[in-house]
């Protein structure tokens, strides 16, 4: 069977990989003139790599990212520790995988090399305009005119994705309000004492910092994201230093050095979508961002993109193409429920856990400190803890 997926990122190669393994000939189409991730830093909990053993390549990941000790949730404005739930033993034996970081081309490169090596069809400079259905196959029209024919077409292609503006015409996507600004830090250059083995996130009045450290400990990852009602997207855009230090004059001592060492900072406002019930369209689905995009939050984005992938791909083992539509479909059920929610709680997750101020901060902060660590383990477990999309598809 022939697969078509629009859009060479995490999510679309790690849908290659696996549709490959499943036995189907597949090409992956890119826009860009390179097939690479964007980006810096991103989180992977346990249930990312249980997908990524699944895919093949957990190893050659687990091999270029940082195994992470403790999640920490401090008061930004007075350096107070409001929650710290440890990822070393018990987290580690409850869920199966550390929960690490990585630079998003450490994740990107094994995926990209493992689809190499199982014989995708890798495409660049091939942007899609629009599909054509027919009764037993589906073809992408590109740009410069060519078709591409295949008996199924994944739309992997982002937030602002081509196939879901086709499939479901819903618009452009809902922009949060909230302004983020990042920067990467040479590892070198960061006191010995900020050198922290931790993702930590400084919540304050409507804003909030998160750190930790990715390739391999070479970089400090920093990102600050305030609350400030924007309305129109940006996308890494370039912002003078001065400006990003004016935006937070509330930081107490420890986030206000932490945020003196960024340089080169560029800035995004953080968008999302709200959760759909339709994903298909005959021979056509959407994955990862493309079908649920979510602010980031949980740090599940790229974790619900590959979870996508190994249902997809035990979804088509054993298919033909009169079976696409069907597997599509199921392969959207099996997934629409669990993505939703994590949409939804990301969302609920800056209001009520990173920006709060005033008394809602305060009753916060009496509920956080009510939390035993095994309360946070369960709290989180319908995340981290999840292995039901790793059962065997229909063959």
């Amino acid at each position: 069977m022939d697969l078509v997926i629009v859009g060479g990122g995490i999510g679309g190669l790690a849908a290659a990989l696996a549709a490959a393994r499943a036995g189907c000939r597949v090409t992956v189409l890119e826009r860009r003139d390179v097939m690479s991730e964007l980006g810096a830093g991103i989180q992977l909990a346990p249930n990312a790599f249980h997908a990524l053993d699944r895919l093949g390549v957990g190893d050659a990941v687990r091999d270029r990212c940082v195994r992470i000790e403790t999640l920490r949730l401090m008061d930004g404005t007075s350096d107070e520790t409001l929650a710290a739930m440890p990822l070393t033993g018990a987290y580690r034996t409850r869920f199966g995988h550390p929960y690490a970081v990585v630079h998003r081309a450490d994740l990107h490169r094994p995926l990209l090399d493992a689809c190499r090596d199982a014989g995708v069809e890798l495409r660049v400079d091939s942007g899609l305009t629009r599909y054509e259905q027919g009764a037993v196959d589906v073809t992408a029209v590109l740009a410069d005119g060519e078709r591409v024919r295949g008996h199924a077409l994944i739309g992997a292609d982002g937030i602002r994705s081509t196939v879901r503006a086709q499939l479901l015409g819903d618009g452009e996507p809902r922009v949060s309000g909230h302004t983020i600004y990042r920067s990467l830090v040479p590892m070198d250059s960061v006191p010995q004492e900020l050198r922290w083995n931790a993702v930590t996130l400084w919540a304050g009045p409507k804003w909030h910092l998160v750190h930790y450290p990715i390739a391999s400990g070479e970089f400090l990852n920093l990102a600050v994201t305030r609350d400030d009602g924007a309305r129109q997207a940006v996308a890494g855009v370039p912002v003078p230093r001065e400006r990003v230090l004016g935006e937070f004059p509330g930081l107490g001592s420890y986030p206000r050095r932490l945020l003196e060492l960024g340089r080169d900072w560029r800035t995004w406002v953080l968008c999302d979508r709200d959760p759909v019930g339709t994903w298909t369209e005959a021979r056509v689905a959407l994955l990862g961002d493309a079908a649920h995009p979510m602010l980031q939050y949980a740090a599940q984005g790229a974790c619900q993109a590959l979870e996508d992938a190994v249902v997809l791909g035990g979804l088509l083992d054993g298919a033909g193409p009169d079976d696409v539509p069907q597997r599509l479909e199921k392969y959207a059920a099996a997934r629409r429920e669990r993505t939703a929610k994590a949409q939804l709680v990301a969302r609920r997750m800056g209001e009520r856990l990173y920006h709060p101020q005033g008394r809602a901060a305060t009753e916060r902060n009496a509920m956080l400190a009510t939390l035993s660590t095994t309360d946070m383990y369960d709290a989180v477990h319908w995340l981290h803890g999840e292995r039901t999309f790793l059962a065997p598809g229909v063959g």
